[in-house]
């Protein structure tokens, strides 16, 4: 195995974490990223106990449940304050979910591997198939020849684009994100709220700290939406129950991260001979399930377990493949069935969707846990 090269394109969650996997079995990878430099950016995100599980084989679930913020129950609410569900995460026998800023997490994975195996901006032109492996071209003009390349930039990746002409889709809502800094974050638990104007979520971090989301529906790249900040987001939430409004008071406009809210409508094949798609290049996901980051986090360890039990790449690659599929279309699909409810705008619809879910039984949320958490990694 160390005599083949092995790169990794990419390093987000999906990429380190790869990295990671393989270098428990011996493996050396290379890491090549597009951004200039990897810096601690972005929000908040929810761990599920499946990918605490992924995280405890390769020694890192201890590290990152300290470093998060458990996550017991979650509530959903409508925009008067009545709960419609509440869903328990305690005493399943399996790791608490935890919420954990994305920074952090980045930081942990960056820890665990040698600085000199990462390459920064480094952002791909183009990759061409050779007899003995791939060439990739950078857009600073040098290259790299690998034997085997694992694709890991993301939901606009050029190498996925190429291998199958698949392109992004709008799931028809635009999203602000923010962390805050307050003492309400001792008080809360994580919820989501689902009004006519929109969906906030509210997710506890350790150390008082309160990331939020607010999805609206919208056209994509809408210009009135893209110049929204603190206040405009506050008169679009003054109805919706306390301390909604109180949250979006203590943000600040600078601290906002938007965007359109997209995913990949699942394509049949994450396995291209000497390439491998994983996380969102493979199967990029509303964030509906909370299940992005986890996604690629069970890849990492999956694909790592495959490569282990089969000196072949491209059949170990093939053999991800097989396992992955059916488990990552099916929460693609569900968690894009589940936003479109969420954003339901019609006053008499929502009441109808409001009655409905506050009559369906336990045990059909409980069974969606079970199948996110039945998952294995050899």
């Amino acid at each position: 195995m160390n005599q083949k090269s092995i790169s990794i394109l990419g390093g987000g969650i999906a990429g380190l974490t790869t990295a990671i996997a393989l270098q428990k079995i011996g493996i050396t990878a290379t890491i090549f990223e597009a951004s200039k430099q990897i810096l601690p950016v972005g929000a908040g995100l929810g761990l599920g106990s499946n990918a605490l599980m992924a995280l405890r084989e390769i020694d890192l679930q201890d590290e990152v449940t300290r470093a998060g913020h458990p996550m017991k129950r979650f509530s959903l609410y409508d925009e008067s304050g009545s709960r419609i569900t509440e869903s328990s995460f305690e005493n399943r026998n399996r790791p608490t979910n935890v919420a954990i800023h994305r920074a952090t997490l980045h930081e942990i994975l960056l820890s665990k591997l040698d600085p000199n195996t990462i390459y920064t901006d480094k952002r791909l032109k183009d990759f061409t198939k050779t007899d003995t492996g791939i060439k990739l071209t950078f857009q600073d003009g040098s290259t790299h020849h690998t034997d085997y390349l694992i694709v890991a930039d993301g939901i606009h990746s050029l190498v996925r684009q190429k291998l199958c002409a698949s392109t992004p889709r709008y799931a028809g809502y635009t999203c602000w994100r923010c962390v805050i800094y307050t003492p309400l974050a001792a008080q809360l638990h994580p919820s989501e709220t689902w009004g006519k104007n929109g969906r906030i979520g509210i997710v506890p971090l350790s150390d008082n700290i309160i990331y939020w989301f607010a999805c609206i529906n919208a056209p994509m790249g809408d210009p009135t939406y893209k110049q929204f900040g603190i206040p405009e987001l506050v008169n679009q939430f003054k109805n919706y129950h306390a301390p909604i409004p109180e949250i979006l008071k203590l943000s600040k406009t600078e601290n906002l991260i938007h965007n359109d809210i997209m995913d990949l409508k699942p394509i049949p094949q994450y396995a291209y001979d000497r390439i491998a798609l994983i996380g969102d290049a493979a199967h990029a996901t509303t964030p509906n399930m909370a299940q992005g980051a986890c996604q690629a986090i069970e890849d990492a360890v999956i694909l790592a377990n495959c490569i282990s039990s089969n000196p072949n790449f491209e059949l170990a690659f093939k053999d991800f493949e097989k396992k992955r599929l059916k488990r990552t279309h099916w929460i693609t699909e569900t968690s894009w069935k589940i936003g479109k409810v969420a954003q339901l705008d019609n006053t008499f619809v929502i009441r109808l969707r409001n009655a409905a879910f506050r009559m369906l039984p336990a045990s059909m949320a409980e069974r969606q846990l079970q199948q996110l958490e039945n998952v294995s990694f050899k």
